[in-house]
């Protein structure tokens, strides 16, 4: 039975003097909330850390996605997991042994994700999935919200789903990066399971509205609808 689509609003693109309204207002529609961690080192932006979590999950039940944009993720990265996230996301460039921070991901009460950057081809990690919990795809460079999605990198997707359904794993396919109502179908259809949208929510009128429209364009593509 295939996964129900999970729609992850990144609060990258929200208000961020009213973060914890800006995330009540997707309470009931959202899946996850998707909290981007920047450093300023392993990307040229600096955003939310480790505190503005903590504070931030005593105010939703919404699960929280955190996607870690940083270096020595090793060193930080537990911390949030005991900070209460439901995925939490580093990037394969910034660590030296994914399987071991996997390890201790799940060992601090959360799943492992491992992030694969635009210029980053995915073929060295396909073996290391059956360690992990999400891949996440970037469909645009990290580091800045508001990119335009490129879809060459969805021959990636295809080719964690291919490696993934040939070994009847449980690994979520995430994508991250100019993911909209015109281009999740195409990424549904490449096999992603788990979408970033970040302006496509907080930018509508009705974010509640939007969330709804993606999923119900993205269980249409994965033969759910």
């Amino acid at each position: 039975m295939k996964p129900s689509p999970i729609i992850a609003p990144s609060i990258l693109a929200s208000d961020f003097s009213r973060l914890a309204e800006e995330v009540h207002a997707i309470e009931g529609s959202a899946d996850w909330v998707h909290v981007d961690v920047m450093d300023n080192h392993f990307v040229p932006n600096l955003t939310l850390g480790l505190p503005i979590v903590q504070s931030l999950r005593k105010a939703t039940t919404i699960p929280f996605d955190v996607h870690l944009m940083i270096n020595d993720p090793q060193r930080w990265a537990p911390g949030y997991a005991e900070a209460g996230a439901y995925n939490v996301t580093f990037h394969a460039e910034a660590c030296d042994d994914p399987v071991a921070l996997a390890k201790d991901l799940r060992a601090a009460g959360a799943k492992a994700g491992l992030a694969i950057d635009r210029d980053t081809p995915v073929e060295p990690y396909l073996e290391l999935l059956p360690y992990l919990d999400t891949v996440l795809i970037m469909t645009i460079k990290a580091g800045f919200g508001g990119q335009s999605f490129l879809p060459e990198m969805l021959q990636k997707v295809r080719d964690v789903r291919r490696r993934v359904d040939v070994n009847e794993l449980e690994v979520r396919i995430e994508v991250d990066g100019g993911i909209a109502a015109n281009t999740i179908e195409q990424a549904a259809e490449a096999g992603a399971d788990a979408f970033v949208a970040g302006t496509a929510v907080y930018g509508a009128a009705d974010p509640a509205e939007a969330i709804r429209k993606l999923r119900g364009l993205a269980a249409a593509k994965m033969g759910l609808a």
